[in-house]
């Protein structure tokens, strides 16, 4: 992912984040296992509200398989944050998220990462076909 620039203009979804207090490390900065949640924040937070995820007694969760994440420049609180997101592969039961971290009113991102989920059953933690209304907000994400 660092082959090229994240701009702003490349995600189709934002999810504002205010950095906390914590979340900076002893060198001043928002220590890297922080992006993690930054990004499952925002993913979380378009499915519920977008897709109808219910993450408390819905039959189907979102577990993670992959992640990754590369930095391109710091941020430290009290800055406050966009998440960029976007859908780069929508398969049967599994979807590639592409996230990136923009400072406010910037246009080039921070940081850039992806992950992937793979919606299981709750119950058997068994592979099962992304429902209908998470495909179609995931499908409004999707670019390529």
């Amino acid at each position: 992912m660092t082959d090229r620039q994240h701009l702003r203009a490349d995600y189709r979804y934002f999810q504002p984040i205010s950095t906390r207090w914590h979340d900076n490390d002893l060198y001043g900065h928002v220590n890297n296992v922080t992006y993690y949640s930054f990004f499952d924040s925002a993913v979380n937070t378009y499915l519920i509200e977008q897709g109808g995820l219910d993450i408390h007694e819905g039959g189907v969760v979102g577990f993670v398989v992959s992640s990754s994440c590369d930095y391109f420049a710091s941020i430290a609180f009290p800055e406050r944050i966009e998440i960029g997101l976007r859908v780069g592969k929508l398969g049967n039961s599994s979807v590639q998220y592409e996230l990136a971290v923009f400072k406010q009113n910037e246009g080039e991102a921070c940081a850039a990462g992806r992950f992937v989920h793979v919606f299981v059953d709750r119950q058997s933690n068994r592979p099962v076909a992304i429902p209908d209304g998470l495909r179609a907000a995931l499908s409004v994400l999707l670019v390529g």
